[in-house]
């Protein structure tokens, strides 16, 4: 197969991010005076951008201006602890050098904060990475597939020479829409049984499973 670019999400595919996030929302829905969540269900909140997940852990019925409120304050707490208990997956150094041993052009797109986004791939992947990407003003978050489509166009490639990795079902349906070819990644937040219903074209346990996906030298 003939692949020459692979776009990575970030959270819950190449970092497990899941305690950070839900560390931070669930202090800031205290400030609130809201109930906070056992860290479980947030393996659903996340995934569709900061307001969906202020969304998803607010009570039922909040109105939109106090999730507003939420997402800003949360985002403010996440700034300053986002890398308390954040850690790349196990095998992902390993495979990003592999990849980029083998030529392959390397991006990350996430529905997080295009800020944190970049901080945290700086962080854990220096060096690794020709392209960052997270939410930012004026570009529709996933699963609108235009983001991924101009990954393409940056590095002049056709959407179906790049691999997609996600781990949950924005992510297939994203890199779907975009042409590229969809591998589910079993090591994040959801199920395969989501991932599979959503479009994978493929499901991967490990990220040196990744390696079968391309071309023998």
């Amino acid at each position: 197969m003939g692949f020459r670019a692979a776009v990575f999400d970030l959270d819950g595919t190449l970092a497990d991010t899941l305690e950070d996030l839900a560390d931070s929302m669930n202090y800031t829905l205290m400030s609130f005076g809201l109930p906070a969540h056992p860290l479980e269900p947030y393996r659903y909140y996340v995934g569709k951008g900061m307001l969906n997940l202020a969304r998803s852990a607010a009570p039922e019925g909040t109105d939109e201006e106090l999730l507003v409120r939420i997402r800003d304050r949360m985002v403010d707490h996440y700034r300053h602890n986002w890398s308390h208990k954040t850690r790349p997956y196990d095998g992902i150094p390993e495979l990003l050098a592999e990849l980029t041993k083998r030529g392959l052009r390397l991006a990350v797109l996430s529905n997080k904060p295009d800020e944190f986004t970049k901080d945290m791939v700086k962080t854990f992947f220096p060096g690794v990475f020709e392209y960052v990407s997270g939410a930012r003003d004026g570009v529709p978050i996933k699963p609108d597939p235009t983001a991924a489509a101009f990954i393409a166009q940056v590095f002049g490639l056709a959407p179906s020479d790049c691999l997609y990795f996600g781990d949950t079902n924005t992510d297939m349906k994203t890199g779907r829409a975009a042409g590229m070819f969809t591998i589910g990644v079993s090591w994040g937040f959801r199920e395969v049984e989501e991932l599979t219903e959503a479009g994978a074209q493929a499901i991967i346990d490990t990220p040196a499973e990744a390696l079968r996906f391309l071309a023998k030298d």
